[in-house]
């Protein structure tokens, strides 16, 4: 392979590292706000997703890898969330 074909762009880690700064703000004031607490838990695991999103795509490179790759990361996060969503459907019931 070709050098060219292995660089890209440097990622902004200033940008990044502020952003999850900024996110990580809003996760304690989630944590903290008088709101119900499913709401609570919502906006918490929303910020954590965004948060990790994040730290994968820049700090772990992933934003430059290949489509297969995101296929293997995303397949068992689709997983997780479906098992979760019978735990909670099945409890729910119960």
């Amino acid at each position: 392979m070709a050098e060219t074909e292995l660089e890209h762009k440097q990622p902004n880690y200033a940008g990044v590292f502020w952003s999850l700064f900024v996110l990580t703000i809003l996760e304690i004031i989630a944590a903290n706000a008088p709101i119900a607490k499913t709401f609570s838990v919502i906006a918490l695991v929303t910020l954590a997703v965004m948060k990790a999103s994040l730290v994968a795509l820049f700090y772990m490179h992933l934003k430059f890898e290949k489509q297969l790759f995101y296929m293997i990361v995303f397949f068992p996060l689709l997983l997780a969330f479906i098992l979760t969503l019978m735990v909670l459907a099945d409890k729910a019931i119960a």
